[in-house]
């Protein structure tokens, strides 16, 4: 296995086009319009938008592979002593994808996979995948941990338990006290070792990749049919609103790509089409309730059922 940037960047731009076909497939009507562009330093990528499917209102699958002259604020945001930077250039590779559908009962979804690299000869894999239902679904919610862990497994026994907890605390909102969703997998930084060869790290970020569109594309279909009412809908908008504030306030990625000079249109594809925001809301139907009740940290989602 090649772990060149160049093989890891094409199998990432592979894996965009992979996701966006069999996406629009189970979609059945939306088609992924395809938006290139390029990094004004070095390298580009190409921007894919689903809109007003049959299920999904707005759906952005990014991928992007940009290089130049590393930015002090990047170094410092990332932590690294560079020493002199003067000649220090950074590589960034990666696909990251956010749906929103039109029904509340069918949840939010994101994932990113992400390589990155410094010419000093610094590199790391990163990634994460994690479901955000507007309205939970404990088998479901079990389902999607399930089929993650069944991937972590088949490469390393602590990476499930290991990056669910990491997820529980990176998808958090400290402001509203409560987690995203129901979570998922979040790592970061993840590089050769006494355990794993770089090869063997790539490897596992392959495999969660292809991930998403299976996993996705069954939560489409088992809840694209379910009706909703108008309240139901009305706390959908509110939790996109959660959605948007983590986004914004608290999101490595965005942080990332604005650092970097990225192209803005690319870095906000995750924001919904229409989100509320209800001053001082207070829950009172009781699948607002049982949804807020579950939003919190270590919920064991596998064995939840």
């Amino acid at each position: 296995m090649n772990t060149d940037k160049a093989s890891i960047g094409h199998f990432f731009q592979e894996l965009q086009a992979d996701i966006c076909d069999k996406i629009s497939a189970t979609d059945g009507k939306g088609r992924f319009e395809i938006d290139d562009w390029r990094h004004e330093k070095g390298g580009g990528g190409k921007s894919r938008l689903l809109q007003n499917g049959n299920i999904l209102e707005k759906a952005g699958v990014n991928f992007s592979a940009v290089e130049g002259p590393a930015p002090e604020g990047l170094l410092k945001t990332l932590e690294i002593d560079a020493g002199d930077t003067d000649d220090l250039s950074f590589f960034a590779t990666g696909v990251s994808i956010v749906m929103h559908p039109f029904s509340p009962m069918v949840p939010i979804i994101h994932m990113n996979v992400r390589y990155f690299e410094l010419s000093n000869g610094t590199y790391w894999f990163g990634g994460g995948i994690d479901l955000t239902p507007h309205i939970i679904d404990k088998s479901q919610a079990q389902y999607f941990h399930k089929e993650i862990k069944k991937v972590c497994d088949k490469h390393d026994m602590d990476y499930y338990p290991n990056f669910k907890k990491w997820a529980d605390d990176y998808f958090y909102l400290p402001h509203r006290n409560e987690t995203r969703g129901v979570g998922g997998i979040f790592f970061d930084r993840l590089s050769e070792n006494e355990k794993h060869s770089k090869e063997e790290i790539f490897a596992f970020v392959q495999d969660i990749g292809n991930l998403f569109a299976p996993v996705y594309s069954h939560l489409m279909e088992i809840n694209k049919d379910k009706s909703f009412n108008d309240e139901q809908k009305q706390w959908q908008y509110l939790r996109r609103g959660r959605y948007v504030e983590f986004n914004l306030v608290w999101d490595r990625g965005t942080k990332f790509g604005l650092q970097t000079n990225g192209r803005t249109e690319s870095i906000l594809m995750s924001m919904p089409p229409q989100a509320n925001w209800a001053y001082d809301y207070q829950l009172e139907k009781d699948f607002e309730k049982e949804t807020a009740a579950l939003l919190k940290k270590e919920v064991d989602w596998v064995n939840i059922l």
